[in-house]
């Protein structure tokens, strides 16, 4: 029997860490937590990240300061740690908040979602894990060699191994059946909180969705959100899609009503959407899962900076004149196949967390070395550990009073 404890510190971070738990086997026996940040999700937020898994049946993990978490890992006794969480934030929790437990459990972390181009900063920050999780053969191969470079990580030095993207099977996909059942009277808008960076960029978006739902008023447009204005995600979001909106009707510049704004889990906004539009965004994958045509737009550019590289060659590129005209794209299989929808089989992560807990358990498993020890980085760990410590009020009190400070000594 296995014990696995999975913390998470976002929305984003907790639906992937409720998902990779419900693929573990039968047998073992997991925890979810969310710890306590300034990115820390909603009451709603967190209903809706654990939506269609088994956490949902358990009631809503909790969420705790660092110290209780230290506390709650210390009563569970885990084999494993999924740290599901930012960069920083694995990085303080696995070389101060939870250093020292006893036994010495296996750190497991990873990325929740496209991490196409791979990127060394990713791997710094979670170089201090056993193993690292990604899901497709491309991110395997392209991790395993910045951290065959760079070093890192503990016995098997920092390993990769491949999952399948846990939501990617809430919604059952069979090639070919592209509206299996029910009503689809439904376009999704996936936002992502940092592409497109510019407001005037935004609003092309939110006209091109004006201009379908005018065209098409037997669709219900909808702009699906991660988070409300009001809430915490993962990324900051300077030009929120919903003010945008409120701005626009007020200016006369769109019509009242022609788009309306969702939150909730995602695969239930799938399941009746007849076209699913973003302009990078995991849930592009899900559309794919649920078997509903999609555009990844690239009028803003096709590149890393807008993290859409992946979907090159995938046949799903497209332009806002194609989203006003509802132009849907269905993907192309051999690219499904290469790029996230491998077979089951082909996961190995839930062995390769086996195997190191038995090294663990025989006294074999090395301590993971991360590559942030050192005193060059003692300032950036303190940071992290504010983060962790400090109530996100006090934090966010700290913040304005930098702003302001630093404006009044500008004006002289």
């Amino acid at each position: 029997m296995t014990r696995l404890l999975a913390v998470a510190d976002s929305d984003s971070y907790l639906k992937w860490a409720a998902g990779l738990l419900d693929a573990t086997p039968e047998d073992w026996v997991t925890d979810l937590a969310v710890v306590r940040t300034p990115i820390t999700p909603s009451a709603a937020q967190i209903a809706a990240a654990v939506s269609g898994t088994r956490a949902e049946g358990e009631g809503l993990p909790p969420v705790l300061p660092a110290r209780q978490l230290r506390r709650a890992a210390e009563r569970f006794r885990p084999d494993a740690v999924l740290l599901a969480c930012t960069g920083p934030v694995v990085d303080a929790l696995a070389a101060e908040t939870l250093a020292g437990l006893r036994p010495r459990p296996v750190l497991v972390s990873g990325l929740p979602g496209i991490s196409v181009p791979a990127t060394e900063k990713a791997w710094v920050f979670r170089s201090g894990c056993d193993l690292f999780v990604v899901h497709s053969g491309r991110e395997v191969a392209e991790f395993s060699e910045i951290g065959a470079r760079l070093g890192g990580g503990g016995t098997g030095g920092g390993a990769v191994a491949l999952a399948r993207l846990p939501y990617l099977d809430l919604l059952p996909r069979e090639p070919g059946a592209h509206h299996a059942g029910g009503v689809r009277d439904r376009v999704v808008f996936a936002t992502q909180a940092k592409v497109p960076r510019r407001r005037e960029e935004r609003e092309r978006i939110l006209l091109a969705l004006a201009a379908l739902g005018r065209a098409r008023p037997d669709l219900d447009v909808v702009v699906k959100l991660r988070a409300r204005d009001d809430e915490r995600q993962t990324h900051n979001e300077r030009h929120h899609y919903e003010r945008l909106w409120t701005a626009m009707e007020a200016e006369g510049r769109v019509p009242a009503g022609a788009v309306r704004f969702a939150a909730g889990p995602m695969h239930e906004h799938l399941s009746r959407a007849a076209g699913f539009v973003t302009v990078s965004s995991t849930a592009a994958l899900e559309a794919i899962a649920g078997n509903v045509p999609l555009l990844v737009l690239s009028d803003f550019g096709v590149s890393a900076e807008m993290i859409n590289l992946v979907f090159e060659g995938s046949g799903c590129l497209g332009t806002l004149d194609d989203l006003a005209k509802a132009d849907f794209r269905v993907p192309a299989e051999e690219w499904c196949r290469a790029n996230y929808f491998h077979d089951s089989s082909a996961s190995d992560w839930t062995g390769r967390v086996a195997a190191l807990v038995a090294a663990a358990r025989a006294g074999t498993l090395e301590p993971a070395r991360s590559l942030l020890d050192g005193p060059e980085h003692a300032a950036a760990r303190r940071r992290a550990r504010l983060r962790l410590e400090v109530p996100p009020r006090v934090l966010r009190y700290g913040y304005r009073a930098k702003r302001r400070m630093r404006r009044y000594l500008k004006a002289f």
